[in-house]
């Protein structure tokens, strides 16, 4: 058994219109949501063997200020084919994390995380910015997730609870 964090990377800023999608960092309340993701998987005990992220700006910025209030130390591996990734791209990526990693945090972008979580579990979730879901997969290596992986979603945080 895998278990699977998707977290949508938290909210950006728009201020500066000329600025580059990529580039955009987290407006002041993401920097404030990040963390209290970090702080509602640390309560649950879950904490990430492996955290891998979109190179974008927000979503390592997210990536950076989770693992911060986890005490989560080692590298966090960002991968540029993240970047607004379609459902197939993650899949792909999760699929070169070691086998004897049991918990993955895995931080992106929609609509791409959306549809992970529905390929992944078959159920639909809203994946707004900072919410995070949950998965259980019946693998016993990232190298054997797919598209049919028929995960369960175990639990769902987002941060207006």
């Amino acid at each position: 058994m895998k278990r699977l964090l998707i977290l949508r990377h938290a909210k950006s800023s728009w201020a500066d219109s000329s600025q580059d999608d990529w580039d955009r960092p987290l407006n002041e309340r993401g920097q404030g949501d990040a963390p209290r993701a970090g702080q509602w998987l640390r309560q649950r005990a879950i904490v990430p063997d492996v955290i891998v992220t979109s190179d974008a700006v927000r979503a390592r910025s997210t990536a950076d200020a989770v693992a911060a209030a986890l005490g989560y130390t080692q590298r966090i591996v960002a991968h540029p084919s993240l970047y607004l990734a379609e459902p197939k791209v993650a899949i792909d990526v999760l699929r070169e994390v070691a086998g004897e990693a049991r918990v993955v945090l895995v931080v992106g972008h929609n609509p791409g995380l959306e549809g992970l979580v529905y390929e992944l579990t078959g159920e639909s979730h809203q994946m707004v910015t900072t919410g995070l879901v949950v998965v259980d997969l019946p693998i016993d290596r990232w190298s054997d997730l797919d598209r049919d992986a028929a995960g369960t979603m175990a639990d769902t945080w987002q941060p207006r609870e």
